[in-house]
Parts: C-alpha cells; structure tokens; sequence
C-alpha cells in the first residue's frame, strides 16, 4: 500500500496547514474535469482524495501513524476503499467557490434574489455639435427614450387591484434545482425558472397598459449644459437619468456622447487649432502686417517676417480652443500655415516687373510670352 504522506507530497511531521495546501494542488492538477478519458490522471485523483480524507483528520491521522491503516486497533480501513467522510465542501467550496453550482449539498449556487432591488440600466445618446459650439460651451435640448416602471400599476404588471402572486414551480426563488449523483457525489443543476422565467413571481390579471411587464417606453427631453472645450468622444454622465430600477433599486444614468463637425477652415488638435494663411509673394519676401480670421469670427493681427517660405508656421498665443475643467481659463493656440499664392494671371506690368526683378537676381525664367510693348509694337506691323 502506498504511502500517504507520499501520495500527498508532504513529509510526516508536515502541519495540517501543508496538508491542506498540497492537497489543493494536486486537486488542481489531477481533477477529472481537465483531463476527461484519462484513467490514470482519475485513479490519481481517488488516491489525492483518499490520502487527503486520513490525513485531515486528526484521529484518522494519529491511528494511521501508529499502525499503518485507517481501522480501529489497526485492522482493515484500507484509506482506498472510497471518500469515505472527505468534506467535498471544503475541498470544492475553497478550491472553485462554489462554482459548481452545488456538489454533495455543499458550496451552493450564489442564487440571486429574483425580488431583490436591481439598479436600472444605464443609456447613451449622441450629440452633435460644430467646432464654435465647442469653443464657446452651448446649451442643448437633448431627447432620449428609456423604460421607466408603468405609472398605470407601478411597475408590478398587475392589473391595478391585483398584485402578483408567488410562482409555485419555484415557490418564489426564480430558478429550479435539479440532483445527479455520481462518482464524486452529487452534482445540483441550477437553471431558470420556465414557469415565471426567473422572477418568481406569476401574474394573472396582466395590467393593461404595460401587458404584464411593469415597463414603459417614453421619451425625454432634457436641457444639457455642454462645458466649453469639449472634445469628440467626449462622455458627459448624468446620474440617476437612465432607466428606472426595479423593485426599488436606483436609476441609471444618462451618457451623453460628444461629436463635434469637422470644420473645412480649422483644423483641432487637442487645444490648439490649425488654419491657413494665404500671403502674396512680395508679402512673404518683405513681411507685412496682416489679419488672420480666428474661429469666433473675430480678426487678430499678425507679423509675417521677412522673408518667410511657404509652409512655415505663425504662431498666435491663446487664440485656440479653452482648455476643458481647466483650473485657469487657459486656452490653446492659433497656428497659422503659410501658402505664399503664385498668381497664374498677371497685367503685362506685372509681368515687365517680375522680369525686371529676375534680371537684377540672374534668375534665368521663360519669357515665350510677348509683352505690352511687343503686343503694341505689333499692332502697327
């Protein structure tokens, strides 16, 4: 006969701490359910569990120690004979919480109580707003259907003057329960109640207005302060506005999904915007003083150096976006991009003085096109 201390893993003097700990270890490792059709990993499990029931009890233990064997005075009691007294709830109970849904009458199934408060589901809706809306913060009427108990029965379902009476296939609890003994001992199926389908209750007089189901669908409206410089995607909650519990649970709330436009003249990017500036050429070479349109509409000044290039970026300090639940009214910045415009038309003056000008800077340009004075001179030929 195998050793017990060996099958375990533990040595002799071993604590009941350390004979608890392996003893779930190997449960673990050898447990049916992970190897299904192996016959040795199942035999191996019977021994776990045979070795564990003698050495978790102290008498079992202290007989078998001092004559080799489980039974009184040292005969028989062959400790792999079967489970004999082993707790399978502790051993499941502590291993899978109960997770079997009932094994033996222990652990149980964590049954909820179908009459039990439950808090209302939450709801979401969009909101569409432009990219000045966003800047300045605005003021919405935002409209939302949700379930809310029926005010025609108060949510029982029942005909007003009626009330719901208990199921009697479930006797109230919601959910059925079923026993299969095996091997291990006893396994307790837990499954909805078909009868009230899991609200333990029955209603014979449906109320008329909600056909049975306690719940309406209405719809809402409600005023929503939109904070300024909010974002896309942005999640706005109010509490205690979404569906209504039910059996006196609490409210669930409201979410309010930002989506701001995209707006063809700025581009965002978190509190700063982007936009463009159109310079003419001599305006980018000499530099200019000039007015740039912000997204409020208003127009702010802004230098352009000497001698910027096309596609350099001016920068305007605080002219962006506010940044959100900010401490200080703090703001992002205004970027503008420069595009230097080359005309595709020009006055034969024009022309004549972006010649003269390619001269003195030895800029070799195409000069096919006849000017002024040889389309004059050619009038007369």
């Amino acid at each position: 006969m195998e050793d017990l201390y060996e099958i375990l893993g533990v040595p002799k003097n071993a604590s009941q701490a350390e004979i608890k700990k392996a003893y779930r270890e190997l449960v673990k490792k050898y447990h049916p359910d992970t190897h299904p059709g192996d016959k040795q990993v199942e035999e191996k499990f019977k021994k776990v569990n045979a070795a564990y029931t003698v050495l978790n009890d102290p008498e079992k233990r202290a007989r078998y120690d001092q004559f080799g064997t489980t039974g009184p005075g040292g005969q028989g009691g062959n400790p792999f004979g079967g489970f004999g007294g082993m707790d399978l709830g502790d051993l499941f109970g502590d291993l899978f919480g109960g997770g079997f849904g009932g094994f033996g009458g222990f652990g149980g199934s964590s049954r909820r109580n179908p009459n039990a408060p439950q808090r209302g589901r939450d709801i979401e809706t969009i909101i569409h707003i432009t990219l000045l809306e966003a800047m300045k913060g605005v003021t919405r009427d935002v409209e939302f259907t949700k379930s809310e108990n029926c005010p025609h029965c108060n949510g029982t379902g029942a005909k007003p003057g009626t009330k719901p009476e208990t199921c009697p296939h479930c006797h109230g609890q919601g959910q059925v329960r079923q026993t299969q003994s095996t091997m291990f001992g006893q396994f307790v199926t837990v499954t909805t109640c078909p009868e009230c389908r899991g609200t333990g209750k029955i209603i014979k007089d449906k109320c008329d207005e909600c056909s049975g189901t306690g719940r309406v669908r209405k719809k809402h409206t409600r005023g929503v302060k939109i904070p300024a410089g909010v974002a896309s995607n942005v999640r706005l909650v109010i509490h205690g506005a979404g569906e209504d519990g039910i059996n006196g649970g609490d409210s669930g709330d409201l979410y309010l999904v930002i989506d701001v436009e995209v707006d063809p003249r700025f581009e965002r990017q978190g509190a700063d915007l982007h936009t463009s500036l159109v310079l003419t050429y001599p305006q980018a070479v000499l530099g200019a003083e000039t007015k740039i349109k912000t997204l409020d509409g208003t127009e702010e000044s802004i230098t352009v150096p000497a001698g910027t290039s096309h596609g350099q970026v001016l920068k305007l300090k605080g002219k962006g976006m506010p940044k959100m639940n900010a401490r200080s009214k703090a703001s992002g910045d205004l970027y503008a991009h420069v595009y230097v415009d080359i005309p595709t038309k020009l006055t034969d003056k024009q022309r004549e003085l972006i010649k003269a000008l390619a001269e003195e800077m030895q800029a070799p340009v195409n000069d096919s096109e006849p000017g002024f004075f040889d389309k004059f001179r050619n009038l007369f030929k």
